[in-house]
This record gives structure tokens, C-alpha cells and sequence, in this order.
């Protein structure tokens, strides 16, 4: 990635069905003020309307990944995209492609990402650089969403952070410049939850240009707690400044926590398990990725977890400590000495505790990971935890696949995926947390790996605990009850939850009916 202004070749797949559907995009005054949320919940219920819905985000910023096919039914090419449109997807009874999520940068620095294109790694790349590269996206961006308007009735369209950027108006593939290409109408969403809604929708008109403020077809304020009556003056102020009609108020959803998080930020006020039982502690890292993973374990009555920030050590009466993801595993090991939570660690271990290690977390138990290519960051190798007898060099094509096998070790079904980059070797091995048999008659394939004395363990599966099987065998294991819970039938539910809550606080008919 030199050249950042050079074309970038992507690959052409072969073309759809020429159906167009209509489409409706969802932007924002500003990040985390709801869109991936309210698009989830619009796309769950026009699905029940008997619409074919589909999802659409051209970029998202976020560690949180899901596997996706390549968009063709009978493809086994797999890709990744944002989890929060996997969840779309899911929330449209489809299973995720690549196209409803064309651009995902997945932050590595302050100030760079990796840069994954239609599923697959392109890059690393600074923030300067990527701006520069970005107009040179757009044809990705545009074939994917062609693509993925031929395949339903109905394409919600996501932004990102604000539409109201205007420095960045010349390299904008996600806000305006993709409504104008694509022909969008435009609905404005404002956060009332974190204050200055008025502000930011009537700002948010100051700064577009007449033909942007032409797309947009009303607001939406999200997040809303209270007297509504209080609040209606205000939107007959944002109203007679803007021209915009207001298209509603969408009261807090009480069991968005239910739902996977888009990314990192949600992490600035975790929720905890409910639990009295097993104490789960879970640093929190630099680059955590795909911390989804332990949203089982926190919805489960009898386990209590507990994000560690820095700053603040493991507490000492820990049961388990789970070192999750992440997309920067050297960097966070450094963290993880920085803030004294390896010291904390090793003394869990000594004192008899539990640790797992999911993916990076699992490089981390090791003795040593190594970066020759300077993948991760600048090239070198870092010591790691030394409590599992392997080794890990960063480098080589991503490993990403779908996991539906049974354990022949637990005679657990396991459920889940593998999202990484690098190669794990050592004696540890020898010990695999899993033997993986996917049915086929051959021999099963080892996963993972166990500490001699049974207390560490780790592999690259992500989504081990939403398997309800697994996670109650798991616990019993440890001396705690599972309750019982169904995980699947939980997520699904507060995706119901969802669609009820627009269709009682919108006029899903009306807003519709401004898609084209």
C-alpha cells in the first residue's frame, strides 16, 4: 500500500439478478448515537413484514468482526465483515456477505488501521494514508451495494459517525458523497442520551450543502428518557430551522445490552453479570477485538464479570481470568505488563485460579509471539505469559472459518469461528483444549492447548461460550450451575424486543414509504 492514490484492483464477481430494491440510509449527527442499533431493529421488522431486507455500512471502524461468505449461495470463500452488520443480517434472516460491509477498518494505532476490502486484508495503513485512498474505494463500495440491492426489496443503509464531517467531504465513501452516488434518501438521527441534540441536528444542517440537505427526508432522536412533552418544543425548533420534518422519538431500549456491541466503546460503561457465583475477570486491552465472546458468560445469573480497567489490578478473589482478543497481540502484552496484570495473573495461577485464552488471548498464554513482517507493528518479538508451552509468529494469510463440529474430548457440539493471522507451534500442543471431529469419518482435529496441571487453557475459537451446551459444561466444570439459559433464543428475542419497540415509538408505514 504505497501508493495510496494508485486504483486499487478488486475482485470482480460475477453479476446478480438485475432487481433493484429500494433503499432508505440511516445517518448520524455523530458516533455511538444508534444507527447500527435502530438499522438492526428496522431491518427485523420489515423482515416480518414479508420485505426481502438487506443491510448496508460501506465502512465501519471496528475490532468486532464476523466471518461472512463472498455473497454467493453456494460459495465456501469466506471473508469478514463489522459484527454489527452480521447482526443486521441476522436481524434480516440472512446469513452475512461481504458485500453488506464492503470497507471494515479494524484500528490497530492511534492513528492506523488494518484495512480489510470486500473480506480480505489489504492492509496496514495510517490515517493520512487511508485518506487518500479512500476515493479510490468507492467503486468496491458501489458494486457491493449494487449488489446487494439486487438480492432484496428493501436495503437499509448505514453511515458512520457524523454526516456532518465537511473537511472530509472530498474523501467521503460512507455519508453524503455514497447517498448522491447511490441516489439515497436520508434520515438524520440525534442522540438526546449524551445531550445537545437540538444543537447537533440544526448544526448538522448548517454544514451540509443545499443539495445534501435536499436528501434528507426528516430526524430521528434517539435514546429519549423522560417527559417526552418537554422535549416537543425543542423539536419545533429543530423543525422551523431545518425544514426537516420529525419523523419521532425513539425512546431508550432497555435490552440493547442483549445485543452484541459494534465495537469498543460500549466498553466505557460495561455491563457486569448479575451473578453472585463464579467471578470472571476480563482485562480490558488496548485492541480488544471481538468482545462479544464473553457476553454469555455476563448473561448468566450465576457468574459475575468484570471488565478490568486500567489503571485498576485483577481482584484477588477471581475464579477465572479470560484474556480475550485482540489486533495488536505484542502491544497488549505490553499492556498487560504495563498495568500489572501480569503479575496478577501468574499469582491467580499460583493461588490455583483459572485462565483462557480466546484467539489473541491464547498467543498471549505463550512463551514468546513474534511479528517478523512487523504485521501487528513494528516487526520484533515480545515474551509472553509463558503458561502454555507454545509459540506464536504473526504472519500468512488470515485464517477465517466457520466452526459447527462436536468435541470429542467434552462430547460438546461446538459452535463458533476462527478469525486470525499467525501460527501456533510448540509442545503444548500435544495437550489440545479440543479434538474437533466434523463428522466426515477422519481423525479429529486438535485445537488449542492445556497447561499440565489442567489450569490454563486457550485456542483461536471465538464464540465458544454463545454454544449452550458448552458453556453449562464448562461451568460445571468449575463448580458453578449453568441455569439453563438459551442464548440464541435470548439474542433473538431482544431482536423482536426491538422490532416491537420502533414499530410502538415510529411510523414504520411513513418512513417506508420515503424509501426509493
Amino acid at each position: 500500500m504505497t501508493d495510496p492514490t494508485a486504483p486499487i484492483d478488486f475482485p470482480a464477481l460475477s453479476p446478480k439478478a438485475p432487481r433493484r430494491a429500494k433503499a432508505l440510509m440511516i445517518q448520524g449527527t455523530s458516533s455511538d448515537v444508534g444507527k447500527s442499533l435502530l438499522v438492526a431493529g428496522l431491518c427485523r421488522a420489515y423482515t416480518r413484514r414479508g420485505l426481502s431486507v438487506r443491510p448496508f455500512k460501506a465502512q465501519n471502524m471496528s475490532n468486532n468482526a464476523a466471518v461472512a461468505a463472498d455473497g454467493d449461495d453456494d460459495s465456501t470463500t469466506k471473508g469478514e465483515i463489522g459484527r454489527a452488520q452480521a447482526l443486521q443480517a441476522r436481524a434480516c434472516k440472512v446469513a452475512p456477505s461481504i458485500h453488506m460491509n464492503p470497507v471494515l477498518l479494524k484500528p490497530q494505532t492511534l492513528i492506523g488501521a488494518q484495512v480489510v476490502l470486500r473480506g480480505r486484508v489489504l492492509g496496514n495503513c495510517p490515517a493520512r494514508q487511508y485518506h487518500l485512498m479512500k476515493p479510490q474505494l468507492m467503486p468496491a463500495v458501489m458494486d457491493s451495494f449494487n449488489r446487494t440491492a439486487a438480492l432484496a426489496d428493501l436495503v437499509i443503509v448505514e453511515g458512520a459517525g457524523s454526516n456532518a464531517e465537511v473537511y472530509l467531504r472530498a474523501s467521503d465513501i460512507t455519508n453524503m458523497k455514497l447517498a448522491e452516488n447511490a441516489d439515497l434518501p436520508v434520515v438524520v438521527v440525534g442522540d438526546i442520551d449524551r445531550g445537545g441534540a437540538l444543537a447537533a441536528i440544526v448544526g448538522t444542517h448548517a454544514l451540509l450543502t443545499e443539495d445534501e440537505r435536499a436528501r434528507v427526508v426528516g430526524y430521528i432522536i434517539n435514546k429519549f428518557r423522560g417527559d417526552l412533552s418537554l422535549f416537543e418544543p425543542a423539536c419545533t425548533v429543530m423543525t422551523e430551522r431545518t425544514g426537516w420534518p420529525w419523523l419521532g422519538v425513539v425512546r431508550w431500549f432497555e435490552s440493547a445490552d442483549r445485543l452484541p456491541a459494534e465495537d469498543a466503546l460500549a466498553l466505557e460503561r460495561p455491563a457486569e453479570g448479575s451473578g453472585k457465583g463464579l467471578r470472571v475477570a476480563v482485562p480490558q486491552l488496548s485492541r480488544v477485538a471481538n468482545f462479544d465472546d464473553i457476553d454469555p458468560l455476563a448473561a448468566e445469573p450465576g457468574v459475575e464479570v468484570r471488565w478490568i480497567r486500567p489503571g485498576h489490578p485483577i481482584p484477588a478473589e477471581t475464579d477465572v481470568v479470560i484474556l480475550p482478543g485482540s489486533k495488536v497481540t505484542r502491544a497488549d502484552l505490553d499492556v498487560l505488563r504495563r498495568e500489572g496484570w501480569d503479575i496478577d495473573i501468574l499469582a491467580h495461577v499460583r493461588r490455583g485460579g483459572r485462565v483462557v485464552g480466546l484467539c489473541a488471548g491464547f498467543q498471549m498464554l505463550g512463551k514468546v509471539v513474534r511479528d517478523p513482517e512487523g504485521i501487528e507493528g513494528p516487526p520484533g518479538e515480545t515474551a509472553g505469559l509463558g503458561l502454555l508451552d507454545i509459540e506464536t509468529v504473526i504472519g500468512g494469510e488470515k485464517h477465517l472459518v466457520d466452526i459447527a463440529v462436536t468435541d470429542r474430548r467434552s462430547g460438546q457440539p461446538i459452535r463458533g469461528y476462527e478469525m486470525h493471522m499467525g501460527r501456533t507451534t510448540g509442545p503444548g500442543l500435544e495437550r489440545p483444549w479440543f479434538l474437533l471431529d466434523d463428522g466426515a469419518g477422519g481423525p479429529a482435529r486438535r485445537e488449542g492447548a492445556v497447561s499440565a496441571d489442567g489450569l490454563v487453557s486457550g485456542a483461536y475459537i471465538h464464540g465458544l461460550f454463545g454454544g449452550d451446551d458448552f458453556r453449562g459444561h464448562w461451568l460445571s466444570g468449575l463448580g458453578a450451575a449453568a441455569s439453563g439459559l438459551d442464548f440464541e433464543a435470548r439474542t433473538e428475542a431482544a431482536l423482536e424486543a426491538l422490532a416491537d419497540h420502533l414499530e410502538a415509538n415510529l411510523d414504520l408505514d411513513a418512513l417506508l414509504a420515503f424509501a426509493r
